[in-house]
């Protein structure tokens, strides 16, 4: 069977690096299994699910380049899963609880006081038929429990290696709640199964639903025959550098963020996510093809791995640095900097950590600047001297060599006063490659104090 993996958040916030490196993970490994991605949206909270959140997730996948060959909503799969959860019914394996959420923390506390493991003790197995139809024609409506098997469950995982759970240790999942909405828990298990998942990789925070969640599929398997349950591998949680954990309802992280504040580039983001937390060294990959090459689940490690600003934006600079002319041309054109040359771009993309940057360099050598001179009588003197044109990248030796032999000046002294005379700025690329580009008229005009 052909690997098949998905990934399936929820329309309830924007996506965050944590999100993404899941996404990241599942779409490398089944791109280097020549397999295919699902994009499948959890959005049967119909209260918190909004259009502008799927869209925006959809939005960020294609941005950091992680297209989809497949695609679901389980809110169009509502009568598939009444119809599993009928048979679930007929087959002995769901059945009606009517305790409210004051009751079962009730019973959880008083189990957590008595030693005892908080699970559902199974109450509701002990209504007759007759308490059943009493309590529904009272108005009570029931939630549904699938009744787990007391053998115990076991898998190897992709990162976690061999795990084993107790069966009697694990509580009776809901599978849909008294308002008919069906849960995560048991979606999931009937989509992966009706769609032939062959592999979930998802957070650890999930292994105790995986334990559950492999019953399900067996009990799905009892309904329907056999399907191989998936193979699961369970990634260790990713915070940022503080140790603070991610939240996709309060932006921290989001891909939006990064984006459009940060200046981020997505190549940076997916070889920041791609080897935090792995036996690589964390570097700017080439290309996506790179790092699906690399690509092992046998290199991630068990600690939580820790998202850097720091390390995502001297990346992202990395990335900048070695970005072609032809590869920025179509940005810059929808920037409306059609008119930056190669000449121009190489002259100043070493010197940028964000592309963006790109804006404030075309201004400063092609518009109206105000000069700031710190040493007039310094600069008056450099004016005099300015060699005469035409201008190329060997005029700022001979300039400057000509003032160092008229003042004695050299280093900062002698640099300084002329880069924030003609740029404003304390530092950026060459002043070699941005005199010419600054031009003889401007240049002897900001020598001279005039906006220019």
């Amino acid at each position: 069977m052909s690997t098949l993996v998905r990934i399936a958040p929820s329309p309830t916030g924007f996506l965050h690096v944590g999100n993404v490196r899941t996404a990241l993970m599942n779409w490398l490994f089944t791109r280097q299994q020549g397999g295919k991605f699902m994009l499948r949206l959890d959005d049967t909270d119909m209260e918190r699910s909004t259009q502008a959140f799927a869209e925006a997730i959809e939005r960020d996948l294609k941005w950091l380049g992680l297209g989809w060959d497949m695609f679901a909503k389980q809110s169009e799969r509502f009568e598939r899963y009444k119809e599993v959860l009928e048979q679930f019914k007929a087959a002995g394996r769901a059945y009606p609880c009517f305790e409210n959420q004051e009751e079962l923390a009730l019973k959880r506390k008083s189990q957590l006081s008595r030693g005892l493991p908080p699970i559902y003790n199974r109450d509701a197995l002990k209504l007759t038929p007759e308490d059943i139809a009493a309590k529904i024609a009272a108005g009570q409506k029931p939630h549904w429990r699938f009744k787990l098997n007391d053998t115990p469950v076991v898998w190897d995982d992709l990162v976690q290696g061999h795990k084993s759970f107790p069966g009697g240790a694990l509580s009776d999942p809901v599978l849909v709640r008294e308002d008919g909405v069906p849960l995560y828990t048991f979606c999931s298990v009937v989509d992966d199964a009706d769609m032939n998942v062959t592999h979930v990789v998802r957070g650890e925070d999930h292994v105790a639903n995986t334990a559950v969640q492999i019953q399900i599929w067996e009990g799905l398997n009892d309904l329907y025959g056999g399907k191989p349950v998936p193979t699961f591998a369970h990634l260790p949680l990713i915070t940022l550098a503080s140790g603070e954990e991610l939240s996709k309802r309060l932006g921290s992280m989001s891909v939006a963020s990064l984006r459009d504040e940060m200046g981020v580039e997505p190549l940076a983001i997916a070889s920041l996510l791609a080897k935090t937390g792995t036996s690589d060294a964390i570097e700017a990959a080439s290309s996506m093809d790179d790092l699906i090459k690399t690509f092992d689940f046998k290199k991630i490690g068990r600690s939580p791995p820790k998202f850097d600003t720091k390390d995502l934006m001297r990346i992202n600079a990395k990335i900048i640095h070695s970005m072609s002319y032809a590869q920025a041309k179509p940005r810059l054109d929808a920037m409306g900097l059609n008119a930056v040359d190669e000449a121009f771009w190489n002259a100043v993309h070493q010197n940028m950590a964000q592309f963006n940057e790109i804006k404030n360099w075309w201004q400063i050598t092609h518009e109206k600047l105000a000069p700031v001179i710190s040493d007039a009588e310094f600069i008056k003197q450099a004016a005099a001297s300015l060699p005469a044109g035409p201008w190329d990248h060997t005029t700022w030796s001979t300039w400057t060599g000509a003032l160092t032999a008229a003042t004695g000046r050299k280093g900062k002294e002698l640099f300084m006063p002329l880069r924030l005379a003609l740029t404003a700025q304390e530092h950026g690329p060459e002043m070699k490659a941005m005199l010419p580009l600054i031009g003889e008229a401007r240049t002897k005009a900001r020598l001279a104090g005039q906006t220019a």
